[in-house]
């Protein structure tokens, strides 16, 4: 008999706990669920764009000997700012000032030839025709002249802008010859910043331009620190790169300090203005052969996957440009956990409440 009762004490502790685990279970089954919904956040925003940037000196070029010989003095250092017109260089100028003065004697010589013809012709001793020839002769040697002093001052190099001297290739004593590179010389006084966009970004630029108001932009230096000085976008190339689908653009930004050099990198920053932005929280996306989607909740309950488009993002949200209706339901939560078509039940929450608090969200 103790023993009967004890099986039956037994039997009914099992279907007690049995019972329990049954409701404990559907309980979680419930509470899992429900699933949090939203709708997208229609608001006006800001929306900054970085683009790599290449950064070039407004004037930057290369200075080359334009005569041979021997470099016989340097009057600057690597790194210098120069006036323009102040002596770079000098080539040592002993040949080409015996070429000036071999001449200057041919010159005085074919002169006095010529003046001597012409007081003959003047007597009718000599014909008209010698003159010519006699005047002729002495035109040429003025021009040899004026070629040998162009070579002699060729022997000295000077600035021919204000700027900041590069690399010196040479020193003192060193051969050089016609057209070998000598140094550079950069005028950072303004700076080009040249960085490429999308045709799609393009397309969106040129339509928030108001008339022909001029596009600024900031810059991000490679430390991350922005640039001081605000830049205006001159020039825009004229075609697309086939290639890329990118357009080349041109900023221009002052340079008071001399910060920027010739070839510092950065990042170009474009503020675009999005009116009536539909906004969403990234989370509530998820992504399939490079295409976003989020799951619909349609009136009755439905999940369906929709693609969307993204215009721009932002920290955790996504500004949609097609796609989505501003009155549509999103899945927010879950996303693994359902399936194309299932019902489901939901909790609304509101967009205002869910952007909030999407600093706070990790998964």
């Amino acid at each position: 008999m103790i023993m009967v009762m004890k099986n039956f004490m037994y039997i009914n502790l099992c279907l007690i706990m049995l019972s329990t685990s049954c409701q404990s279970e559907k309980k979680e089954k419930k509470e899992a669920a429900v699933f949090n919904v939203t709708t997208p956040l229609v608001k006006d925003t800001l929306v900054n764009k970085d683009y790599v940037a290449q950064i070039r000196s407004i004037n930057h070029i290369e200075l080359r000997a334009q005569e041979k010989g021997y470099i016989q003095s340097i009057f600057v250092d690597e790194g210098q700012f120069v006036q323009k017109g102040q002596p770079l260089f000098k080539i040592m100028p002993n040949l080409y000032e015996s070429d000036v003065n071999r001449a200057r004697a041919e010159v005085k010589y074919a002169e006095i030839e010529y003046q001597n013809t012409k007081n003959l012709s003047e007597k009718d001793i000599v014909a008209p025709q010698e003159t010519e020839m006699a005047k002729a002769k002495y035109e040429k040697a003025k021009a040899e002249l004026a070629s040998m002093n162009t070579h002699l001052k060729f022997t000295d190099i000077v600035a021919p802008f204000s700027g900041i001297v590069g690399k010196l290739h040479l020193r003192k004593g060193s051969l050089v010859d016609e057209g070998e590179l000598i140094t550079e010389l950069s005028d950072n006084s303004k700076m080009w910043v040249y960085f490429n966009v999308p045709e799609v970004e393009y397309l969106n630029q040129m339509e928030a331009k108001k008339d022909n108001s001029p596009m600024h932009v900031r810059l991000n230096l490679a430390n991350g620190k922005e640039f001081g000085q605000e830049g205006i976008v001159e020039t825009i190339e004229s075609d697309f790169n086939n290639e890329t689908g990118n357009i080349a653009y041109r900023a221009t930004f002052p340079n008071p300090k001399g910060l920027l050099r010739f070839g510092e990198t950065g990042n170009i920053v474009i503020t675009s203005p999005y009116t009536n932005a539909l906004m969403i929280p990234q989370k509530a996306t998820f992504e399939e052969l490079e295409k976003k989607y989020v799951y619909v909740i349609t009136k009755d309950n439905k999940v369906k996957a929709r693609e969307i488009k993204v215009a721009a993002e932002l920290p955790h949200i996504y500004v949609v440009s097609s796609g989505l209706s501003k009155d549509e339901k999103i899945l927010l939560n879950g996303l693994r956990m359902v399936q194309e078509n299932q019902t489901i039940e939901s909790k609304y929450q509101t967009p205002e409440k869910v952007m909030s608090n999407l600093d706070l969200y990790a998964e």
